[in-house]
């Protein structure tokens, strides 16, 4: 009995080991890393796709480094005090939940690319720019907002000018 009882237990270590070995080897190329290349579109291709898409662009060459710069029309919303203040405190929060899953979706679909509120108690409330390819769109975009519905801001939409690409400092 105990001869057989070893040779089932080295059967069974053995084929644990096999599955083992095999089960490594399957699952090693997946583990492997994977070597993404990012490759930046040439000023060319950035220009004919936003001129496809509608955008107003000038381009320059940089002095200093001999790039071309292009430049896009933004549109920069200011969101303003508006008629309708009246709100109680929970009306006014649920208003501005409501106003910042706005911008969120604005800016997740790719229309806004910055906003924020102003650090005074001023007037003008805060910004939004708008990447859109008109005026009247921006101000459409600007115009869903549940705060500008609601009348508590107003909407202002100027056009504005700015280096595609470059970061703020």
């Amino acid at each position: 009995m105990k001869s057989s009882t070893i040779k089932i237990s080295l059967l069974i270590c053995s084929l644990i080991l096999f599955s083992c070995k095999q089960e490594t080897e399957v699952k090693t190329p997946e583990l492997a890393p994977q070597v993404v290349e990012k490759v930046t579109p040439s000023a060319k291709e950035i220009k004919e796709k936003l001129l496809k898409d509608g955008f107003q662009i000038f381009d320059y060459i940089d002095e200093e480094s001999g790039d071309t710069v292009i430049m896009q029309q933004y549109f920069i919303a200011f969101l303003k005090r508006g008629p309708n203040r009246s709100q109680n405190k929970q009306e006014a929060d649920s208003l501005q939940k409501l106003h910042m899953a706005h911008l969120g979706r604005m800016y997740e679909e790719g229309y806004a690319d910055i906003s924020g509120p102003f650090g005074d108690d001023g007037d003008i409330r805060g910004i939004t720019i708008y990447n859109t390819p008109t005026q009247k769109m921006a101000d459409s975009l600007a115009n869903m907002d549940p705060m500008v519905k609601a009348g508590r801001v107003v909407i202002e939409v100027h056009p504005w000018w700015a280096a595609k690409g470059f970061p703020l400092r």
